[in-house]
C-alpha cells in the first residue's frame, strides 16, 4: 500500500473531528432561544453562550502549531477530541445559564486545536496533485459545516430537544479521538519547548484576541444607538 493510501484513513478521520468542531458553532446559534428558555436565562445572557465558546477558540487556535510541536499532532488531536466530547456532555447535562457558558467556553477551549491542525496535515499525508485534492477537501468541509448547522441545529431542537445539540457529539468526538490516537503518526512530541516560551507575549495575545471578538460579538448590543432600544441588530 502506498504512502499516500495509508494516509486517507487518519487524514479522514481527522477531518471528522473538524466537521464536528465547526458544525457545533452554528448548530447551537440557531437554538440559543431555546436553550434560554430551558435554563430561564434572561435576553441579554442567552448571547454569551456563543460568545463564551468562540472566545475560548479564536485564543487557542493560534497556538495550536506551538502545541502541535509540544505534544506532537497525535496527541493533540487526541487530547483536543477527548476534551470536546466530555465538555459537549456537560453543556448537556447544563442546569444553569452559569453553568453553561462555563462549559460552552471549556468546549471551545479544549476542541479549538482540532480546526487548524487539519489544514496542516495533508500536507504531511499527500504530495503533489493530490495535496491540491486534500486541501480542497478541508475547504469543502469549512464551507460545508457552517451551513448545514442551522438546519440540523433546528431539526434536532424541534424533534428532540437542545440537550442533544451537545449529546450528538459524544459517539463521533469519542471516535475520533481513538482513530486519531491509533493511526495518526505525523510527528514527535518535544516537551522541551516549553521551557523556553514566551508565556508573557502568549497572555498578552490571549487578552487581545479575546478582547476582540468580545468587541465583535457584543459591540453591537452596546451601541449607543441600542441601548434602550429595540433595533434590528440589538440583542
Amino acid at each position: 500500500m502506498s504512502s499516500t493510501a495509508r494516509g486517507v484513513l487518519p487524514f479522514a478521520i481527522m477531518c471528522v473531528g473538524m466537521f464536528v468542531a465547526l458544525l457545533d458553532i452554528q448548530i447551537v446559534a440557531s437554538s440559543l432561544q431555546d436553550i434560554g428558555g430551558g435554563l430561564s436565562a434572561a435576553q441579554d445572557e442567552i448571547g454569551w453562550v456563543q460568545t463564551a465558546y468562540l472566545i475560548a477558540e479564536i485564543v487557542v487556535i493560534p497556538l495550536s502549531g506551538w502545541l502541535t510541536r509540544v505534544f506532537s499532532t497525535r496527541w493533540l488531536f487526541t487530547a483536543s477530541a477527548v476534551g470536546f466530547t466530555l465538555a459537549s456532555m456537560l453543556c448537556g447535562l447544563a442546569w444553569s445559564i452559569e453553568s453553561m457558558i462555563v462549559f460552552r467556553a471549556l468546549q471551545g477551549l479544549l476542541g479549538a486545536s482540532m480546526i487548524p491542525t487539519v489544514f496542516t496535515s495533508f500536507f504531511h499525508y499527500f504530495d503533489g496533485p493530490r495535496r491540491v485534492y486534500a486541501a480542497a477537501v478541508v475547504g469543502t468541509i469549512a464551507s460545508i459545516a457552517p451551513s448545514l448547522g442551522p438546519v440540523i441545529g433546528g431539526f434536532i431542537t424541534d424533534t428532540m430537544s437542545w440537550r442533544w445539540l451537545f449529546y450528538i457529539n459524544l459517539v463521533p468526538g469519542a471516535l475520533v479521538a481513538l482513530g486519531v490516537s491509533t493511526l495518526v503518526d505525523i510527528d514527535k512530541p518535544d516537551v522541551r519547548l516549553l521551557k523556553g516560551a514566551d508565556y508573557l507575549g502568549i497572555l498578552l495575545m490571549a487578552a487581545a484576541l479575546a478582547t476582540l471578538e468580545y468587541v465583535l460579538e457584543e459591540g453591537a448590543r452596546w451601541s449607543p444607538g441600542c441601548v434602550g432600544a429595540r433595533l434590528p441588530g440589538c440583542g
